[in-house]
C-alpha cells in the first residue's frame, strides 16, 4: 500500500503531540511493508528530503504571511502543488492521510483531483479546547474541522471520548469513526544509569523533599492552576517536604503570580523548556507526575510517565480515564477540583509500595494497549477497509 501523509508538524518541528504521533506511527507501517511519503513544513536546517525510519519525508517551503491563518493558507497551497507533483511522479497512491484541520484544504483538493480516498485523524477539536464555539475565529476552525471530517472516507480518533466528541460537535456519523489509541516507544526512556543521581536531584529539590511535577504546555486547558491551588494542602500534610516542578515553555508569568500570592515561591520551580534527554533524567528522580487538564483528548504525557516508571495522577477529563485506569495504573481525580487532586497526590506520596504497584501495572499496560506496532496494525486495518470499499464503487 502506498500512503501520502499530510501533517503540519514533524520532528524536528514539534508544536504539539502530532509530531511525535506521526514520527512513531509511520515507521511501524513501513515495517508492515507499506510505502509512506510524508509532506510537512520546512524547519531550520532540516533537509528538504530525507528518509527517516523508512518514511520518505518531504519538507516544503511556505511563503511569508501576515498572520497565522494566512500562513495556514500558504502552507496548504504549498502542500497542494507539491502533493500534485508527488502523486504524478511517485503515484498512484492508495490513500491520503491528513492530520487535523490545518492541512484539510490541500488534502481535500488532492482527493478530488486524483480520486484518492482521504482518511483524517482528528487529534482535538476547537469545540473541546474552548468548551464551545464563542468567537468568529473559533467558528472558522470549527467549520474547517467539519469540512475535513465530512470529506474523509474514514475518521480516526485517539479515544472513545473523542469518538463521542467528534460525532456530537462535528456531526460525523458514529459508524464512520475508528478509535486507534496513541502509543509510545518504551525504549525511549531507557537512560544511561551512570549519571550522578544525587547531584542532579539537588538541582531541583532538597534531599528531604518529594518531587511532584507537571510537564507540558502552560495553557489554560492544561489545568496547571488547579495544581497550584492543591499545593498548600499537600505541603501541610507532608510538613512542607515537597517541591513542585513545572516543566514547559510558554507564558508562565500568570502562574508564577499565583504561586507568589499563595506564599509558595520557595516550594515551586518553573524550569522552562527542558530537552528530552534532561527530562528523561529528571523523571528518574521524581516521585509523582500530575496532569490536571481541563481538556485532554488523550494524554500522551501519561504514557511517557508510564514509560519512565513515575506514578501518575490525572484529572477525569476527556480521554484520561481510558488511558489511566483508576487505582490500577494511576490515580484519576475530579477535574478542576484542587481538593480531589491533592488527595490523589497524597495517596501516591504517602504510600510508596502502592505507588510502586501502580508503576508496575502501568508499565505492563504500555505493551498491552499502547504498543505502536499493534496500533499500526489497527491503522492498517482502517486503510485496508477503505481500499476494499473504494474498489467496490465508481468515483
Amino acid at each position: 500500500m502506498k500512503v501520502l501523509v499530510l501533517t503540519w508538524e514533524f520532528p524536528p518541528r514539534i508544536v504539539g503531540g502530532i509530531a511525535r504521533h506521526v514520527a512513531e506511527l509511520y515507521p511501524e507501517l513501513v515495517r508492515l511493508g507499506h510505502e509512506v511519503h510524508l509532506m510537512t513544513v520546512e524547519f531550520g536546517q532540516a533537509p528538504r528530503y530525507e528518509i527517516v525510519d523508512g518514511i520518505k519525508v518531504h519538507r516544503l517551503p511556505v511563503a511569508p504571511a501576515r498572520d497565522f491563518f494566512h500562513w495556514v493558507g500558504n502552507m496548504n497551497e504549498s502542500l497542494g502543488s507539491h502533493g500534485g507533483k508527488l502523486i504524478l511522479e511517485e503515484g498512484p497512491f492508495d490513500v491520503i492521510h491528513a492530520h487535523d484541520w490545518l492541512v484539510g484544504s490541500s488534502a481535500i483538493a488532492l482527493k478530488y483531483h486524483f480520486k484518492v480516498p482521504l482518511i483524517a485523524t482528528i487529534h482535538a477539536t476547537e469545540y473541546g479546547r474552548h468548551n464551545g464555539i464563542h468567537t468568529d475565529t473559533q467558528r472558522y476552525v470549527h467549520q474547517c474541522e467539519k469540512h475535513l471530517t465530512h470529506e474523509a472516507w474514514r475518521v480516526i480518533v485517539c479515544t472513545d471520548y473523542m469518538r463521542r466528541e467528534v460525532e456530537r460537535t462535528l456531526n460525523t456519523p458514529w459508524n464512520k469513526i475508528d478509535v486507534v489509541y496513541n502509543g509510545i516507544r518504551r525504549e525511549k526512556k531507557h537512560i544511561n544509569p551512570a549519571f550522578d543521581y544525587k547531584a542532579f536531584r539537588r538541582l531541583f529539590a532538597a534531599d528531604d523533599e518529594k518531587i511532584v511535577y507537571y510537564v507540558g504546555r502552560m495553557s489554560h486547558e492544561k489545568g496547571v492552576s488547579t495544581l497550584i491551588q492543591a499545593a498548600p494542602k499537600i505541603l501541610q500534610e507532608l510538613n512542607y517536604h515537597v517541591k513542585f516542578v513545572f516543566i514547559g515553555g510558554g507564558q508562565t508569568a500568570h502562574l508564577q503570580q499565583q504561586v507568589r500570592e499563595r506564599g509558595l515561591w520557595e516550594k515551586c520551580y518553573f524550569t522552562g523548556f527542558m530537552p528530552d534527554e534532561e527530562l528523561d533524567r529528571f523523571q528518574t528522580i521524581a516521585d509523582c507526575a500530575v496532569f490536571p487538564s481541563l481538556y485532554e483528548p488523550f494524554g500522551i504525557v501519561a504514557l511517557e510517565s508510564f514509560a519512565a516508571r513515575v506514578p501518575v495522577v490525572v484529572s477525569n477529563t476527556g480521554g484520561f480515564p481510558e488511558v489511566v485506569r483508576h487505582e490500577q495504573t494511576g490515580i484519576v481525580t475530579w477535574v478542576n477540583d484542587p481538593d480531589s487532586l491533592a488527595r490523589g497526590i497524597l495517596e501516591v506520596l504517602k504510600q510508596p509500595e502502592y505507588a510502586q504497584s501502580l508503576v508496575n501495572n502501568a508499565y505492563k499496560d504500555l505493551e498491552r494497549r499502547f504498543d505502536w506496532f499493534k496500533l499500526a496494525q489497527q491503522t492498517e486495518a482502517v486503510f485496508g477497509r477503505v481500499l476494499h470499499e473504494r474498489s467496490q464503487v465508481d468515483w
